[in-house]
């Protein structure tokens, strides 16, 4: 059965290591959605997070972010679906985090939030174990973290728990003890964080939304991600699909291993199972 939609994560698949979408992955695209084919971004970053060639590309027109808590029209920059935590979920986690050393961080409204306190330390020191640049241009310094997640319970996208370099010894721990509060659920997008989401967000369910707006049946889509939070939105696709660099469960559901994310990996996987072309 044809392809019509390819959701794509961004981190660690589609962006290269460079943090770029490359010329191959950006001709693929481009000729895929000459055919008909949706284009579709799906990624943990909250919508004012994605990176300036996603906007550049015309042939993505759609963004599921933060998990799949918000699906917006890139080119209307109109938000459509929203899918937050519930203020139940809020407050149990507010309870479980607040005497935990954890740098916390949350999604409203696409805008990142995160604790005043250590945006500065990082601002001083230009030390983090993510890159300094993001973290200074896309997140913005609060004072109380926990009161400001309690002060907008009902609009919370996300809660990210990071764990640096000497916690992360305590993520199996913490996500065993996290998938016990109400309403929620717990994925990763990357070695030093667990997220939260609510009790029915993914980049799964989000994709089903978009099958419904677009009329695509799960047989007619292709998903390609690297991380544990790709994995529900690789199976409820008809063609999962990894990258090379992939984490080995990931690999583990895919029906093609593309090369890795600084190797084109997303064009290639185009290339061949949606436009039908050899090995370039």
């Amino acid at each position: 059965m044809a392809i019509k939609l390819v959701a794509l994560d961004l981190d660690g698949t589609t962006l290269n290591n460079d943090r770029v979408i490359s010329e191959r992955n950006r001709e693929a695209m481009r000729r895929a959605a000459e055919q008909g084919v949706n284009i579709v971004i799906a990624t943990g970053r909250p919508l004012s997070a994605l990176p300036p060639d996603v906007f550049e590309i015309e042939s993505i027109r759609y963004a599921l972010t933060s998990n799949g808590a918000s699906i917006t029209d890139i080119r209307d920059n109109t938000t459509f679906y929203k899918n937050c935590l519930s203020p139940t979920a809020v407050r149990a986690a507010v309870r479980f985090l607040q005497p935990r050393p954890y740098v916390l961080e949350t999604f409203v409204n696409g805008v990142a939030y995160i604790d005043g306190e250590y945006y500065r330390q990082v601002e001083r020191t230009r030390q983090c174990f993510r890159s300094v640049d993001y973290i200074l241009n896309t997140r913005n310094p609060v004072e109380d973290i926990y009161a400001f997640m309690l002060e907008h319970e009902g609009e919370l996208e996300n809660i990210n728990v990071n764990f640096e370099d000497e916690q992360l010894g305590e993520k199996p721990s913490m996500y065993e003890q996290l998938r016990l509060l109400p309403e929620t659920t717990i994925t990763s997008s990357f070695d030093h964080n667990l997220e939260i989401g609510g009790a029915t967000t993914s980049k799964a369910e989000a994709l089903r939304q978009m099958g419904k707006l677009l009329g695509i049946t799960r047989e007619e889509m292709m998903a390609i991600g690297d991380s544990p939070n790709d994995m529900a939105m690789l199976l409820e696709s008809g063609t999962p699909v990894a990258v090379g660099n992939a984490k080995p469960e990931v690999k583990k559901i895919a029906s093609y291993i593309a090369p890795t994310n600084h190797e084109d990996g997303v064009g290639d996987a185009i290339e061949r199972l949606v436009l039908g072309m050899g090995q370039k």
